[in-house]
């Protein structure tokens, strides 16, 4: 048996499959200058894009102000991670994911590969420590993100002009800025990472898994790039055997085709599906819709926008890890703990809807079309009062309607003569009111009498109890 064949024997750990909610963080030194995106420190060396006149016109030629300049200036001064958990612990997540290295290549943990690490440097903390510490006083699972296998050709605009990206004193930061593919998504380019750069990747991950012991792993796309293929299998044998020997349940993240099915759990950037998958998946979206880490000029999505989101993904077999990105000086922008706040306060309410269910025999029902696949987060349409999510827990299934149906609800999936369930209903209660609705069913669905007052906003449960009474 070969090392991907003993890896299908993986089971993804049941704390994962109940969470259904965690905070994802972007956060380094690309928040210093907060301008365009989180992809700054590379874009604002290729001399076609804005960020590259930005530069130009903020602080001077690259050759005497470069992206290593930027360190001291992220100083972290006013990082309080025991406030941060306790915030997302008050958003109702259940797991927390701080991005350990990004693309631009500065470690925000203590690395014993590179002095080019938040510990060393800039704020001189163990971020990542202090968050993992913090994380689990508030009794939420700690996991991390790698980007680094995008460092293979990240900085390589800067190799093509008079920059520091080519003084080999800063080749700790910027190497190896290699051309980049010509199609990063092609798994079949010639252009590969070598060696070197690969047994560094592992090392830097396998090292991230022994100081941190991460119970979630969530790597970027590039890593389905055939070069890593032997590595991913590698890391994935050392991830679970330690997460064995710690006695808790341990898992990957990945793209595309990175790892083979069954073997770590499928994510989608900023995406849905359209149905449900029978193994657990996960989206990955942020608040905002045009960048991941901060920036000055955020387009914010709403809180019941995303409230929605997270019931469709949990109704399909999914989880939801939103991100936020904090300031240089540590603090969480103001709408982004005000969104935080508001899913916590749904939660608070329908969190029985959510937490520990699995999907129903169907994902819900209505008129609103989901886009599927990476990218699609902005593409559909608002839900309406017509539009149901399904979830169940034991003999309780929860009808969640994504808008108020004003007098009464009709969940024509629980229709007397045509309906998916055609056994008993004992009672239906909204979560969040005292007493139990009235109702009647039919052939063309269960009807269900709205109270006269919402317990929330934004999405309302039914918990409808089943029986096998006919």
């Amino acid at each position: 048996m070969d090392q991907w064949e003993s890896l299908l024997n993986y089971k993804i750990p049941q704390w994962y499959e109940d969470a259904k909610f965690g905070i994802f963080i972007h956060w380094g030194v690309y928040c210093v200058p907060a301008f365009g995106s989180e992809w700054y420190p590379r874009n604002m060396y290729l001399p076609t894009t804005r960020e590259f006149a930005h530069h130009l016109a903020v602080y001077g030629p690259h050759a005497k102000f470069g992206y290593k300049d930027f360190i001291p200036m992220f100083k972290a001064e006013k990082f309080d991670p025991g406030a941060w958990a306790d915030l997302f612990r008050r958003a109702g997540a259940k797991f927390v994911v701080p991005v350990a290295e990004h693309h631009d290549g500065f470690a925000m943990y203590d690395c014993g590969l590179s002095d080019w690490c938040a510990a060393k440097m800039g704020p001189k903390r163990d971020i990542l420590g202090e968050l993992a510490a913090a994380t689990r006083k508030e009794g939420m699972v700690f996991g991390l993100s790698s980007h680094r296998a995008e460092h293979w050709w990240f900085f390589d605009g800067g190799m093509a002009f008079d920059s520091d990206v080519r003084d080999p004193r800063h080749a700790g930061l910027y190497g190896p800025a290699n051309p980049r593919p010509a199609n990063t998504h092609d798994t079949a380019t010639p252009e590969r990472p070598d060696a070197a750069f690969l047994d560094d990747w592992l090392a830097r991950t396998c090292e991230l898994v022994d100081k941190y012991q991460p119970q979630l792993v969530w790597f970027d796309w590039w890593i389905h790039h055939w070069a890593f293929k032997p590595y991913l299998a590698k890391f994935a044998a050392y991830l679970y055997n330690r997460g064995a020997e710690w006695g808790k349940g341990v898992a990957i993240n990945y793209k595309y085709t990175a790892y083979p099915e069954g073997t770590a759990v499928f994510d989608i950037e900023r995406g849905q599906l359209k149905g449900i998958r029978p193994l657990l998946w996960q989206n990955d979206t942020s608040v905002s819709k045009n960048s991941w880490g901060y920036i000055t000029h955020h387009d914010y999505k709403t809180p019941v926008s995303i409230i929605h989101d997270l019931i469709d993904v949990v109704s399909k077999n999914g989880a939801l890890l939103l991100n936020i990105g904090p300031r240089a000086d540590g603090t969480i922008p103001e709408p982004e703990q005000e969104i935080l706040r508001e899913i916590g306060r749904w939660l608070s309410v329908n969190g029985e809807a959510i937490y520990g269910t699995r999907p129903w025999l169907t994902f819900g029902e209505g008129p609103t079309e989901v886009a599927e696949g990476a990218f699609t987060d902005t593409k559909r349409q608002a839900f309406t009062g017509k539009d149901v999510r399904f979830t169940r827990k034991g003999n309780a299934l929860y009808a969640i309607c994504l808008g108020w149906p004003e007098k009464e609800a009709v969940i024509q999936s629980l229709g007397c003569g045509r309906g998916l369930w055609l056994g008993g209903i004992d009672e239906v209660r909204m979560l969040g009111t005292a007493q139990p609705l009235q109702w009647s069913r039919s052939n063309s669905g269960l009807v269900v009498q709205m109270p006269e007052q919402r317990p929330c906003d934004h999405a309302y449960a039914l918990r409808i109890a089943l029986s096998n009474k006919d």
